[in-house]
């Protein structure tokens, strides 16, 4: 079975004006809403693959409910622990440039967090977890090790997609798969961003060498570089008019778990994945896939030269 976990999840909220101007009222002619958080997304994205999952975190209050009612019409299972507060809702403005404006979300208490940590126990061994995403109030960094080190003992294949630098700690527990973007990569390892092209193959195999079983740089426009002990592969990016990038990268390792969960190359599980991530970025939210096949087309994966 698959897991997913969102630690701070949010609703979005996405409005499209024509020009941003201050000190006025700012009418929207576009407005979107769309329960939100990074594992939320994944699982959301898993679902419209055809593949199974139950979304783990934490929720609070009307957003929270907002949240959870919209996975389960989905036909999303949930496995919520519910804290006192509010949900977090984030607003992505859209005009003359790109806007992301996101908050904080509810404190949350120690006790909740032992609870969410038992769920992980509770995780059948040869299960999948995928956690991603910031982490909200009251939760320390190191909840991400003491996540690696039940999946470790538990058998459960570790994906994690965080910003936080305490990542690098979890190497030792072999975490299945590592997702940063660019400037994660440079945090992990206190370099100036942005990184040369050379600087992340370095990092990537350095990630690998730490302990990670396989890694994806996500690139934004430049596509995506792949690591595993096996294989160093370079996708390049299908081009477009962007329009939010908020929910790519999740796009991008959900259609690249997908994708290898029903069994197809690397290879080909790359390409979607990088597809499906840059088809993200030319919608509101998560893409429909209608697009895919097209954009397909524009990607192209190579085993990196220098390797």
């Amino acid at each position: 079975m698959l897991y997913t976990c969102t630690m701070n999840t949010a609703i979005d909220l996405y409005v499209a004006v024509d020009e941003l101007k201050p000190d006025t009222v700012n009418r929207t002619h576009d407005e979107d809403y769309q329960p939100n958080g990074k594992g939320v997304n994944v699982s959301i994205m898993l679902k419209r693959l055809g593949i199974e999952s139950v979304a783990l975190g934490f929720i609070a209050g009307f957003s929270g409910r907002y949240i959870e009612e919209s996975l389960l019409e989905m036909g999303i299972k949930t496995d919520f622990v519910k804290v006192d507060g509010i949900t977090r809702i984030n607003v992505f403005i859209n005009s003359e440039n790109e806007y992301k404006l996101v908050n904080q979300g509810p404190m949350i208490e120690q006790k909740e967090q032992e609870i969410l940590l038992k769920k992980v126990k509770e995780i059948p061994a040869g299960s999948m977890l995928i956690v991603s995403g910031s982490l909200p109030k009251g939760v320390s960094d190191s909840i991400l090790v003491d996540i690696a080190k039940i999946c470790s003992k538990h058998d459960v294949k570790l994906v994690l997609d965080s910003s936080v630098c305490t990542v690098i700690e979890t190497l030792e527990y072999k975490p299945y798969l590592l997702k940063p973007n660019e400037e994660e990569v440079a945090n992990l390892f206190n370099k100036a961003h942005p990184l040369s092209e050379t600087e992340l193959i370095e990092c990537g195999k350095e990630l690998l060498k730490q302990g990670a079983q396989n890694v994806i740089i996500s690139r934004g426009k430049d596509g995506a570089l792949y690591f595993s002990q096996e294989d160093l592969l370079k996708a390049t990016s299908p081009q477009g008019q962007v329009v939010n990038t908020a929910c790519s990268g999740d796009a991008m390792l959900a259609a690249f778990i997908g994708k290898r969960m029903q069994e197809n190359s690397l290879e080909d599980a790359l390409a979607h994945a990088v597809a499906t991530g840059a088809s993200t970025a030319f919608s509101k939210g998560l893409s429909d896939l209608a697009d895919i096949p097209s954009l397909l087309n524009q990607v192209t994966i190579s085993a990196y030269k220098g390797a």
